[in-house]
Parts: structure tokens; sequence; C-alpha cells
């Protein structure tokens, strides 16, 4: 399995081949359709994610020490995000996503071609992540002790 860096570092090479942001976005929504898709039960509050505007919900799923993550998003770009963030952490165990360094973002200029309000509910996704990396750290180091 790869690891994220060189996941990170082929969304890179991808998004550089790309000279123009309107080509980027149309990226960003192919990735979109590309999402591994929420189960409707879990389209919940409990699975909202807060600090996005538009609305997204992400359900972590924990099987063999690894986390995997489901998504949807009302809105085409936002998902195109978190299509991008599942793609580079699903399948990774906690550790790996807590201590993992998110370089792409600004290699691929996302952050600068990002409404603030968009790039607020990015970084609310990426926290949200991390946060369910740290529960089942926490559960794991628990079960050892």
């Amino acid at each position: 399995m790869e690891t994220i860096n060189e996941i990170q570092d082929k969304i890179i090479e991808e998004f550089n081949n790309y000279e123009d942001w309107l080509d980027k976005y149309d990226r960003l929504i192919e990735l979109g359709k590309e999402v591994p898709l929420i189960d409707e039960k879990y389209k919940t509050k409990e699975y909202q994610i807060k600090g996005c505007q538009s609305r997204v919900w992400l359900y972590p799923e924990f099987k063999d020490g690894k986390l995997y993550f489901t998504a949807d998003s009302d809105a085409v770009i936002t998902r195109g995000l978190i299509a991008l963030l599942i793609k580079i952490f699903s399948g990774r165990t906690p550790e790996e996503i807590l201590n993992a360094n998110l370089y792409f973002l600004d290699k691929i200029g996302l952050k600068e071609n990002l409404s603030p309000t968009r790039a607020n509910g990015l970084l609310a996704m990426i926290k949200q992540i991390k946060l369910y990396a740290l529960a089942y750290q926490s559960k794991l180091n628990q079960q050892k002790n």
C-alpha cells in the first residue's frame, strides 16, 4: 500500500497537469463522483461536519486496526474535497492519520483558490478525520492497558 506522502505526491502531480483553475475544479468535481458514498442511515447530525457551509457527512469505520471513511456532501466541489481526503486517509491506522503532514493543499494551490468558507470547511473536514483517529487511538491504548 502506498504511503500517505506517496498519495499526496500523486495528487500534486495530477493537479499540476492542469494550468487553469477551472480545470482543477472540474477534476475535483470528477473526484467527488468517485467518493465512497455514506450509507443513507448515517446522514444524520451525528456524522455531519460542523463548520462547513454545505452539508457534509463523514462516517468512520474501524476494521483491523485501520480507519475507513465514507462520505457525502450536497455540494459538488465539497464532495471532491472530501474525496481527496478519503483517498489519503482511508485504510490508515489512527497513528498514521494523526502524524500525517498534509502538504498537498499548499502544493496544488487549494488554499488560495478556495473561498474562505470552503477553506474553513476543508479545515473542518481534516479536523474531524483527525478527531476520529484520536478517538480510535485512545480506544486502542485503553485496550492495551
